[in-house]
């Protein structure tokens, strides 16, 4: 069977977790010094206050790559997360700011991609 690499992302709950479950099997899919069988597979480790934490496994038979794996395998998981249209950003940092361009690489984003604009409500009493 071999080695199981693991690495944890956490996505805020406005992410369906059904489609983040798919990208991290995605991402082990195309790593290459991982094992297609026995499949790669995503467990939920935590329901936080702004976040939930998911832990892609994988196989490999060479855990004497192990650094070279992770570093692909955390690539990948960048790649296939901004390909989907998700940032990955902290959901805490995330939650206080508003209008702020996406922390996502332009190459990713719509052509006509504009970030939202700051609303302020003033009140007359």
């Amino acid at each position: 069977m071999g080695l199981i690499v693991h690495t944890t992302v956490t996505c805020g709950y406005d992410v369906p977790w059904r489609l983040v479950h798919q990208l991290l099997i995605d991402t082990a899919t195309r790593t290459t010094m991982l094992e297609k069988e026995p499949a790669p597979y995503v467990l939920q480790t935590s329901l936080d206050d702004f976040y939930v934490s998911y832990r892609v496994n994988a196989f490999t038979k060479l855990p004497n790559k192990q650094a070279a794996i992770y570093s692909e395998l955390h690539a990948n998981i960048q790649d296939v997360f901004h390909e989907a249209g998700i940032e990955l950003m902290s959901p805490r940092y995330y939650a206080v700011r508003d209008g702020n361009a996406t922390a996502m690489p332009p190459e990713y984003l719509p052509k006509d991609y504009q970030p939202g604009s700051i609303k302020v409500k003033i009140d007359d009493k």
